[in-house]
């Protein structure tokens, strides 16, 4: 029986070399066409176009280049769409910003595949589900709760359990929208239909947690 795969933080001395880029950004290639199981590290130095040798140097195994991408994958998702200013009284505003922003980056051309990839391994190695949860969507959820627990504070919004509330939110920001595009049923929604359900998101959340 193989031991279970523990990702641990990968290695960030080498990320802004441009070699780096060009390995990972090819075994991302490799990873979304073929699956974790029937890539090869042959396939993937292929692809990022360099020697096996090369490819050793930066990355000892599949594993470690796996993680390294769900890292990167997750930062995408995470950093500045959920930097908010809590000093901004347009709360409303401030969340429909946000929501828009989030749904674009979510739903946009080819970034599922990185979900598909970690659900598809998710059962036999759950260190690679845990971490993808943990530094992606529960990034996301822990700075709006921050970000509500704010409002709170400042007397703008009432809001019995922030944590619950901002998981709300963002699942009610995609509904209809990424799970179609997650399942290859639709292509990526235009500008105008996120416009629409994030805008009923935040007039619904704003309904129910608005300062009366």
């Amino acid at each position: 029986m193989n031991a279970p795969l523990v990702l641990e933080p990968p290695v960030v001395e080498n990320e802004d070399s441009a070699k780096w880029r060009q390995i990972v950004e090819g075994a991302r290639a490799v990873f979304m066409a073929r699956g974790f199981d029937a890539a090869s590290m042959g396939d993937i130095a292929k692809a990022a176009g360099v020697s096996k040798g090369t490819l050793y140097v930066y990355f000892k195994d599949k594993d470690e280049l796996f993680n390294a991408i769900v890292h990167k994958e997750c930062r995408i998702q995470a950093e500045g769409i959920f930097e908010l200013d809590v000093t901004d009284p347009d709360v409303a505003g401030t969340l429909r910003r946000t929501g828009i922003a989030f749904v674009q980056a979510l739903c946009a051309y080819g970034r599922q595949s990185a979900v598909r990839a970690v659900i598809a391994i998710a059962d036999r190695m759950p260190h690679v589900g845990r971490t993808f949860y943990e530094t992606g969507p529960a990034v996301g959820i822990a700075k709006l709760q921050a970000y509500l627990e704010a409002q709170v504070a400042a007397g703008r919004l009432v809001v019995e359990d922030c944590e619950v509330a901002a998981a709300q939110l963002i699942e009610s920001f995609h509904a209809l929208l990424f799970k179609p595009v997650l399942f290859n049923f639709a292509p990526p929604p235009p500008l105008e239909r996120i416009e629409h359900v994030v805008t009923i998101a935040v007039k619904t959340f704003m309904a129910a947690y608005g300062k009366k």
